[in-house]
């Protein structure tokens, strides 16, 4: 039983160690605290609604691209975290939400989405990702609901 419980452990320690993504691990990732209302003002300024809705926010100056919309927000049923959400600008072609995955990247796979790394400042993608974080909310999957059939 003792050795059973040491190779147990070891196992266990193995298997935690192996998730350890090395230099690619968000662990220790931090930003300051951002501005959420100079972060809207950075959402517009940029033009994110010519691509994007967000629920709420409109901007009537801004020319809508027909043939992308797509919704930024919204209830997941996984956690967004503000670390995701500063990929997915700075890196967007990095991973695709599954109903736009067609419509949002290239025929090289490639995403459509602008590249704003050589115009954002660090402070505006800092204040934008504040302002669109509390649009993200996580809804756990729901109880499954079984039919009780008596005997």
């Amino acid at each position: 039983m003792k050795y059973i419980m040491l190779i147990l452990l070891i196992s266990m320690s193995l298997a935690l160690y192996s998730c350890n993504k090395g230099l690619d691990s968000p662990l220790g990732f931090s930003l300051p605290k951002g501005n959420s209302k100079i972060g809207e003002r950075v959402f517009l300024e940029y033009k994110c609604l010519a691509c994007h809705s967000l629920k709420g926010i409109e901007d009537s100056s801004i020319a809508k691209n027909k043939n992308i919309s797509v919704l930024i927000g919204s209830d997941k049923t996984h956690l967004v975290t503000y670390a995701e959400l500063v990929t997915s600008i700075i890196n967007p072609s990095h991973k695709f939400s599954r109903p736009y995955s067609d419509i949002e990247k290239t025929s090289e796979g490639v995403s459509k989405m602008k590249n704003f790394n050589d115009v954002i400042t660090v402070t505006e993608l800092i204040d934008l990702v504040s302002f669109l974080h509390p649009y993200y909310e996580f809804i756990p999957y729901g109880q499954t609901k079984y039919q009780y059939y008596p005997q």
